[in-house]
């Protein structure tokens, strides 16, 4: 009786470790997910920033 006993012990016991591996998988893709966004908008900010120096350049090249 104590094998059965403690195999389903160990069975509740996997289930509970994968479960919190589970949730740690998770908050971290998230996580990773808000650095992504946050990447993409400092990327498009400075597209924007390179595209505004483009046309001053161009500006002042045409006024020589």
């Amino acid at each position: 009786m104590f094998w059965p006993m403690f195999a389903v012990a160990m069975g509740f016991l996997g289930l509970a470790v994968l479960g919190v591996l589970a949730v740690r998988v998770f908050v971290e893709a998230r996580r990773l997910g808000r650095q992504v966004a946050d990447s993409a908008q400092r990327i498009n900010r400075a597209a924007e920033d390179l595209e505004r120096s483009a046309v001053s350049a161009v500006r002042a090249v045409d006024a020589l």
